[in-house]
């Protein structure tokens, strides 16, 4: 009996140190958590942080990765808003200062040096798996909080996003929208269970129609609203790794990239294609962490690129 008490407090000082660890070491349960919406799809629920694998998270209260903001833009204030999906995130595998909204808001505060402006601020509103449609939606739900300039940053995948889905939230391990009871039952459910699929999104990821055209209807909308609001769009899109070198981007996306360069020519949007600007770089590889997401090597030479088009609109401003 004393044998299987001492065997027992064993075992369970062990569960108990393990959790622990799991919580400090790596954040294992307290993941970001999502929220469903109507017309966004799904938002980073509001007003939460943690921290991931050691890298610092902090969701606003507008579902922004950012401090606390005012809805509207405080006087001698330099305000810019980051559109995008989870190349401007960052994710957990990124701290917050090395988000491209945490460098564009240090090199720009370099670059800018004596302005009119007595402070700068960098808002991030994006999300994982976010396209034009999705940010769109967010736009109208919360507007340009009075940005002078918007960032719309996009990937040549998010050229043939789908429309806004909530199906994910709650149902894909990666969209949860409620905290786990341990640390140990995430770790479990992330990498030991078998991601159960959504049946629904078989319906949603074979979307027919013209998806580069309703992307690209979205982005002038974007446009517009950003203009009535006194502010200018820039955009920018970062190609995936595959697509740097030879032989380079598939046909379907070398005819997407045409058109989207067509667009913006048309509509007189400023836009910034990454893809020969990483053409450019010694070692490709190291601006990325996957096939997509940038590491933060790449976040800099994208900050470091859209602070150079930010400082002329604002010098122009």
């Amino acid at each position: 009996m004393k044998v299987a008490l001492i065997a027992l407090a064993i075992i369970v000082g062990l569960v108990l140190l393990t959790e622990v660890s799991l919580r400090i070491l790596f954040g294992f349960g307290n993941p970001l958590t999502y929220i469903a919406d109507e017309q966004i799809g799904y938002l980073l629920a509001p007003s939460q942080k943690t921290r991931r694998f050691g890298n610092r998270i902090r969701i606003n209260q507008y579902s922004m990765r950012s401090p606390e903001v005012s809805p509207s833009r405080p006087e001698k204030t330099l305000r810019l808003l980051l559109l995008g999906d989870s190349v401007a995130n960052g994710g957990w595998w990124t701290d917050q200062n090395d988000t491209i909204s945490a460098m564009l808001q240090q090199q720009l505060q370099a670059s800018l040096g004596a302005t009119a402006f007595e402070q700068l601020e960098v808002l991030n509103a994006s999300a994982n798996s976010w396209s034009p449609r999705n940010e769109l939606a967010y736009l109208r739900r919360f507007g340009s909080f009075e940005a002078q300039a918007v960032v719309l940053l996009i990937n040549t995948d998010d050229l043939f996003g789908t429309a806004p889905t909530s199906l994910p939230v709650g149902r894909d391990r990666n969209y949860p929208d409620r905290k786990p009871p341990f640390a140990l039952a995430e770790l479990v459910n992330r990498y030991l269970l078998k991601q159960q699929p959504i049946p629904e999104m078989a319906e949603v990821m074979s979307e027919g129609g013209d998806r580069v055209g309703f992307n690209l209807e979205a982005i002038q909308q974007v446009n517009q609203r950003v203009s009535q609001s006194n502010g200018q769009l820039i955009l920018a899109m970062t190609p995936l790794l595959r697509e740097i070198g030879t032989p380079g981007s598939r046909d379907y996306e070398i005819k997407a990239r045409q058109r989207l360069k067509d667009f913006t020519e048309n509509t007189q949007i400023l836009y910034l294609d990454f893809l020969p600007i990483f053409n450019r770089a010694e070692s490709p590889k190291t601006l990325y962490r996957d096939h997509i997401h940038l590491s933060p090597q790449g976040n800099q030479v994208v900050s470091k690129h859209l602070v150079k088009d930010l400082v002329e609109l604002i010098q122009l401003q």
